[in-house]
């Protein structure tokens, strides 16, 4: 499991390198209109928790009726609560802000004039 987690981080950190990237001229410009560090990366993080919330929406109910299903055949059943599934989400999230946000601190902190001579 701890694999996955890595793998699936090591995307995000690589996707996030791209957007901080991609976006450098906006974020120089912001920086140049007075945002802070903090409205910078709430800026880049906003779009991949939100991608974190929709994968959780469509995935939970997905897998709470295979798991009910797939528990239903052992004969010491056990039922599945919420808390499991608001626990992985809650922990998906933050492990995508952890990786995002080393990033969006990253660009925040950079000097704005070098984003801005650059073409």
């Amino acid at each position: 499991m701890a694999i996955t987690i890595i793998i699936s981080c090591m995307g995000l950190f690589g996707l996030a390198a791209l957007t901080a990237e991609q976006r450098t001229r906006e974020i120089g410009i912001r920086k140049v209109l007075g945002a802070g560090i903090g409205d910078i990366t709430r800026m880049l993080s906003k779009d991949f928790v939100l991608l974190v919330l929709v994968a959780l929406v469509i995935s939970s109910p997905i897998a709470y009726y295979f798991l009910h299903r797939w528990l239903q055949d052992y004969s010491y059943k056990t039922s599945v609560s919420w808390w499991i599934f608001a626990l992985a989400g809650s922990s998906a999230v933050v492990i995508a802000l952890l990786t995002v946000s080393f990033h969006a601190v990253r660009a925040a902190l950079a000097n704005p004039v070098k984003s801005l001579r650059s073409e």
